[in-house]
């Protein structure tokens, strides 16, 4: 276990933005993890976990406490079952997935950060959830100060949500189980349209599940959604916010926002999202507050690649970076009286 004081943190986040952590450990093994969480519980020091950094804004003043960098390794499949540890990198698992001829998991290649992340958030993108193929998480529960074994039906999991996030200071993801499908090289079914689309088939179709998976990476390599340090518009958290879910009587007041401000032609997404709920796009919404690819003149600015991607062009600040995420929030406000939400968690700062 290695231990650093005064340590910068932005090294370790995907904005390479923040301030220094007075105390930075880094863990390799579960229990190492749980020794740095139990002594930071014992003595009152507030505690950071960071795992891909692919989710955090960091304050520039940094972390007065323990960042807890959790670097645990493991893969391992049984079958169709999977087990990766905390700290094993997401985009390579779901490779070695493909490579096992499993699906599953396909269309959530690239997604940067690691696979003890995946939960918390429930990460999803092209039509898939981490919650459509978790079977159970491994924790270690900071209240009952035990290692307990979550199934998935006790997470909570909802969009981009679950109960590790409701309560983010109770459990420290430790492994993370999946049951897979052998469905002889093919992908599980295509559910989201774009990718139906660029593949050439139906919805519901399936493919082979590595074309499956080279086709969303080339569909987020062309969001600036894949990890490239010479390219600044993937110095981000990929998607900023996260899509709106609106009640019914919300989505008509926005629709009449839109009529106004657009025509009473423009029809914006729209997509179910469980009863008297609309979900529409964040990104919609922010190209037509006036807020297109490429906005800004500072340090900090939407992504030339993808409106839903705030961006480091190099020289940012968090600060930077909060202003620009301040000024989308009031004018897609002010536009269409919906309020975004920012999907990062952020560390010493808010919106």
């Amino acid at each position: 276990m290695q231990e650093l004081h005064d340590a910068p943190l932005a090294p370790l986040t995907t904005f390479r933005l923040g301030g220094p952590a007075t105390r930075l450990i880094t863990a390799t093994t579960d229990d190492e993890v749980i020794a740095a969480v139990r002594e930071a519980d014992a003595t009152g020091t507030p505690l950071l976990l960071i795992g891909g950094g692919s989710n955090l804004v960091i304050a520039d003043k940094g972390f007065e406490g323990t960042a807890l960098h959790i670097a645990t390794t493991g893969f391992t499949l049984d079958g169709t079952r999977l087990e990766l540890a905390a700290g094993e990198n997401w985009s390579d698992a779901v490779a070695r997935t493909v490579e096992a001829g499993l699906a599953g998991i396909e269309c959530l290649a690239g997604i940067p950060g690691s696979a003890g992340a995946t939960p918390i958030q429930n990460v999803g993108a092209y039509g898939q959830e981490v919650s459509a193929t978790l079977s159970e998480v491994v924790a270690y529960d900071r209240r009952a100060d035990a290692v307990v074994t979550i199934p998935a039906a006790d997470c909570a999991f909802s969009y981009r949500h679950s109960r590790f996030k409701a309560e983010p200071d109770r459990h420290v993801v430790l492994r993370v189980r999946f049951e897979l499908e052998d469905a002889d090289g093919l992908s599980a079914p295509i559910k989201y349209a774009e990718t139906a689309r660029v593949l050439g088939v139906g919805v519901g179709d399936r493919v082979p599940a590595d074309t499956a998976r080279r086709t969303v990476l080339s569909l987020r390599a062309g969001k600036g959604m894949v990890l490239d340090p010479d390219d600044h518009d993937t110095w981000s958290a990929g998607s900023f916010f996260t899509n709106p879910v609106l009640t019914e009587s919300a989505y008509e007041a926005f629709l009449a926002r839109v009529a106004d401000r657009l025509g009473a032609d423009i029809a914006p997404p729209a997509f179910p999202a469980g009863e008297g709920r609309i979900k529409t796009s964040a990104a919609w919404l922010i190209d037509k507050a006036g807020f297109t690819k490429g906005y800004g003149t500072g340090p900090a600015r939407i992504s030339t690649k993808h409106t839903l991607a705030l961006t480091n062009r190099g020289e940012a600040t968090t600060e930077d970076l909060l202003a620009l995420a301040r000024e989308v929030v009031a004018g897609v406000e002010a536009a269409f009286g919906v309020t975004l939400v920012n999907e990062p968690v952020t560390v010493g700062v808010s919106l």
